[in-house]
């Protein structure tokens, strides 16, 4: 990667094709795909584009890898050697890598190398410590019996990701999946299947065995599809949309796969008048535009205590209009496009029904610029809360504020959503910080910070924000099965 002092050269183009068993293929049926540069509109290359034929070959290979291949015996300190490998491959390349995630997704190049990156790194480093620590437990029962436990790998795991993080997701997927012994089977985001082709090249490099790595690029309708109805495949990770959700579901029932899901959000950011008002606004600011507001996290539903509710807007306003669009690749954006046409569609009739249902937008909500697919940050206020901006998740750059008058009434309104994935309050009341933080209904809650994210730390969603955990110990529960053992000892 070449970089002057104001922008950053676009990397080449090297992984293009399905990795399976080891080998880059094309796809089965000769088919590709366009991926497009969502700055520019113009096609960055043609990608495979897998199906269930390519999907059957997959989940073949890991089967091989995981039941007769040196996966299912390797030593655990060794698998963990390998994740560590891949981890040291991905920091050494790690310039390269941001500039194809920022090429491909459209987020700002400093973002990628300065956040998602690093939190990639960690991630697998994490996991790479806990191959060696995954053991069962010896159980006193009665009689003449001896009990202990195994706790082994479900099996081939079938992982869909979405296209908001891609690296960060794929992470977050391969970590304790191969911490724990399983063979993987993934479908990269169609928006977005270039970073997870090269992390796949990288774990070739470092020296996984042919076929526990698995990747298929395609579409959810074919791809993602098989994937899920596959007989061959144990369990499936699933990160994006409720409503896809609800859909594996139905399909996966057939063959009773395990099930994890990290969906959306419509996450109350809570900002008491006791709050620092100045931190409170950067912690808004970040938790809302943060990745062109594509988080699940966002903290898109912004509920300012009724004394303080008139400086927080005049600052928050103030700040956004400050935020810097532009080139993705350009050192100094702080916001770049959103991922593709179909999303900013999405965004832009959004922001037309909070226009006509009464909001008032005091900056932004416009497209930036004459190509690409950038929105300028928006801010609504005069929000109540059975507007559409208030109550359905957007996934871009569009801020809600409503105004509330007290604890118990704040509790009741931030729980009045389907979602339950995050939250914060803002106070200098630690015991008002503590009592919020026990009765909202999400799986993170966050006081006087936002979007803190650890790999040691668990994540997911109550109601429709999931299934399961990611991160932490928790995410190797989602890839192990316990197994009982029983002895006479008669």
């Amino acid at each position: 990667m070449v970089t002057t002092r104001e922008t950053v050269t676009p990397p080449q183009i090297r992984q293009t094709e399905c990795f399976i068993g080891g080998q880059w293929v094309a796809s089965v049926s000769g088919k590709v795909f366009d991926t497009i540069n969502p700055a520019t509109e113009a096609v960055i290359c043609q990608v495979a584009e897998g199906d269930a034929a390519d999907i059957d070959v997959a989940v073949a290979a890991a089967r091989q890898a995981i039941d007769k291949g040196p996966w299912g015996t390797m030593d655990a300190r060794d698998r963990g050697a390998l994740i560590y490998a891949l981890a040291d491959l991905i920091e050494a390349d790690v310039d390269e890598l941001a500039a194809l995630e920022a090429l491909d997704n459209g987020k700002p190049v400093t973002e990628a190398r300065t956040i998602d990156l690093p939190l990639v790194i960690d991630c697998l480093r994490y996991y790479a410590g806990w191959a060696d620590k995954i053991h069962g437990k010896t159980i006193p029962i009665r009689g003449p019996h001896f009990v202990y436990t195994r706790r082994e790998p479900v099996g081939v795991a079938g992982q869909i990701i979405p296209w908001n993080f891609p690296m960060l997701m794929t992470a977050w997927k391969w970590g304790p999946a191969l911490a724990a012994g399983c063979t993987v089977v993934m479908k990269p985001a169609e928006q977005t299947p270039l970073s997870c082709l090269r992390m796949a090249r990288l774990a070739q490099k470092a020296g996984f065995p042919d076929g526990v790595i698995n990747v298929v690029p395609g579409y959810g309708a074919t791809a993602g599809a098989a994937i899920v109805r596959h007989p061959g495949v144990d369990k499936i990770a699933f990160t994006g949309e409720h409503t896809t959700a609800k859909l594996i579901m139905r399909e996966a029932a057939e063959t009773m796969k395990r099930l994890t899901f990290e969906l959306g959000g419509k996450s109350p950011n809570i900002v008491c008048a006791d709050a620092n008002l100045d931190a409170a606004v950067e912690g808004a600011h970040l938790g809302l535009f943060f990745n062109q507001g594509q988080c699940c996290c966002a903290g898109s539903r912004i509920f300012v205590e009724a004394p303080i509710y008139e400086a927080f807007v005049e600052k928050i306003v103030a700040r956004t209009k400050g935020r810097k669009l532009g080139d993705p690749m350009a050192i100094s954006t702080e916001q770049g496009p959103q991922v593709d046409r179909a999303q900013f569609d999405k965004i832009m009739r959004y922001i037309d029904l909070g226009n006509q249902q009464g909001a008032r937008c005091l900056t932004g909500g416009q497209r930036f610029g004459d190509r690409g697919y950038f929105i300028e940050p928006t801010v609504f206020t005069g929000v109540t809360d059975d507007m559409a901006i208030a109550t359905d998740e957007i996934f871009g750059p569009v801020m809600t504020i409503l105004k509330f008058d007290g604890v118990d009434e704040i509790v009741a309104r931030a729980n009045q959503t389907c979602y339950g994935l995050a939250a914060a309050v803002w106070t200098q009341d630690i015991a008002k910080a503590h009592h919020i933080a026990a009765r909202v209904r999400a799986g993170t809650v966050w006081i006087n910070c936002y979007d803190v994210l650890d790999a040691a730390a668990p994540f997911g969603g109550f109601k429709m924000s999931g299934i399961g955990r990611e991160l932490g110990e928790a995410a190797l529960n989602n890839y192990l099965e316990d197994k009982t053992v029983t002895v006479s000892l008669r």
